[in-house]
C-alpha cells in the first residue's frame, strides 16, 4: 500500500532498486558514434527480441513513432492511421508538422481497422491525390482501454500493406502488455509488421526510453531522423542500463497489473452513474463514464482529496491505469474513494 494511490497513468511508475544500481555501473561512451557499449546491448537485446535484424534507442514513444513516420514516408504522401490512435490525437500534430504527411483516420469500434477498409484506403495511382506511404497501427489501444490484438489480428491488416507494397509500423507503446495478456510472443508480432517501437517507460517501469526496431538499412536511415529531431544521445547508457533490467525483469509481473484493472473495473461496475465494460479491460487501462455533466471533475476533485489521483479524458469520462507502484490493497483504497463521493449520487 502506497501514501497516494497514483492511477493517472503508468509513466508514473519509478525505478527498481536493481534498475538504480544498473544506471550507476553502467559502462558507457558516446552513442552518436554508436560507441555506447550498453546502448548497443540494449538494441541488439530488442532487435533480437522481435526477430529484426536491427533497434534504436530513442527518448520516447512519440519519438520512436515520428522518427518512423520519417523514416518510412517522403512529403505529401498519407498516413492511414485509427482516428483514435497515439499517432493521430497525442503527438502533437507530428505527422503533418515533421513529415509533412496527411492523415487518412479510419474509425473502428476496437481501435484496429478492419482489413477491407484498410484496402479501400489504400490510393490508387491519381496525380490528383496523395499516394499512401504509411499504415500506422496501435497495440494496446490506449484510448479504447487498452485493448490488446494478437498477431494474426495485425497480421491481416499488414498483409493489405504488403500487397499494396506499402510498409506498416506498430506503436507497440504497450505491447509487452498484449502479449501478456494474450500469452503471445515478440517475434509473432515482429513478424507481422515492418518496425515496432515499444516503450520500457510505462509498464515496464525503466525511467526513459523507447525502442524502434526494423531492418538494417531502415534502422540506419531512422538513426538519421533520430539526430534530426535531436535525440543524438551521448553517454545514454546509463539510461539504456535500466531498459535492460526492464526486459529482464519487469514483463511478467505485468500480469499483477491487468488483475488490479479488472478488479477495479468490477468495483467501478457496482457504483452509481458509473458505466464500465469490464469485458473490455484486457490489459492495464480502465476507462469508465460518467453519467452526470459534472462528475468527471467531481470525482477528480474528490479523489484528489483523499489521496487517489486519476484522469480526465473527458467531461464525462476518467481513465485509469495500474502499474507496479499500485498494489492490490491501492485498489480498494480507490474503490472506496469513489464509492464514498458517488454515493449520494
Amino acid at each position: 500500500m502506497h501514501d497516494v494511490v497514483d492511477l493517472r497513468s503508468d509513466t508514473l511508475t519509478t525505478p527498481t532498486p536493481a534498475m538504480r544500481r544498473a544506471m550507476a555501473e553502467a559502462e558507457v561512451g558516446d552513442d552518436v558514434w554508436e560507441e555506447d557499449p550498453t546502448v548497443q546491448r540494449l538494441e541488439a537485446r530488442a532487435a533480437e527480441q522481435f526477430g529484426k535484424e536491427a533497434g534504436l534507442f530513442v527518448a520516447s514513444g512519440t519519438m520512436g513513432n515520428q522518427v518512423a513516420v520519417l523514416t518510412h514516408t517522403q512529403p505529401g504522401q498519407e498516413v492511414i492511421a485509427e482516428a483514435e490512435s497515439h499517432m493521430v490525437n497525442l503527438e502533437v500534430g507530428g505527422i503533418a508538422r515533421l513529415s509533412l504527411c496527411q492523415t487518412r483516420p479510419l474509425r473502428s469500434e476496437r481501435g484496429l481497422p478492419d482489413p477491407a477498409e484498410v484496402r479501400q484506403a489504400i490510393r490508387p495511382r491519381n496525380i490528383h491525390i496523395p499516394p499512401t506511404g504509411l499504415i500506422a497501427l496501435e497495440n494496446t489501444h490506449n484510448l479504447k482501454g487498452g485493448i490488446a490484438f494478437t498477431p494474426e489480428e495485425i497480421g491481416a491488416v499488414a498483409a493489405i500493406g504488403r500487397e499494396h507494397a506499402v510498409p506498416v509500423h506498430l506503436d507497440g507503446a504497450r505491447l509487452f502488455n498484449a502479449m501478456v495478456a494474450l500469452d503471445r510472443g515478440a517475434r509473432e508480432y515482429g513478424r507481422a509488421v515492418d518496425t515496432v517501437q515499444f516503450c520500457l517507460s510505462k509498464g515496464l517501469s525503466a525511467p526513459v526510453g523507447s525502442l524502434l526496431v526494423g531492418s538494417a538499412d531502415f534502422i540506419g536511415r531512422a538513426r538519421r531522423m533520430r539526430k534530426l529531431l535531436g535525440g543524438g544521445m551521448r553517454q545514454v547508457g546509463v539510461l539504456a542500463a535500466a531498459g535492460l533490467v526492464a526486459l529482464d525483469t519487469m514483463v511478467d509481473r505485468l500480469a499483477e497489473d491487468h488483475r488490479n484493472a479488472h478488479r477495479l473495473a468490477e468495483g467501478l461496475r457496482e457504483l452509481p452513474r458509473l458505466r464500465v465494460d469490464v469485458d473490455r479491460v484486457m490489459t492495464n487501462i480502465v476507462i469508465f463514464a460518467v453519467d452526470r455533466p459534472d462528475g468527471a471533475g467531481l470525482l477528480v476533485d474528490g479523489c484528489r482529496a483523499r489521496k487517489v489521483k486519476i484522469h480526465a479524458v473527458g467531461p464525462q469520462a476518467i481513465r485509469c491505469v495500474t502499474h507496479k507502484d499500485v498494489d492490490a490493497e491501492d485498489i480498494e483504497r480507490a474503490l472506496a474513494a469513489v464509492r464514498e463521493i458517488t454515493a449520494g449520487w
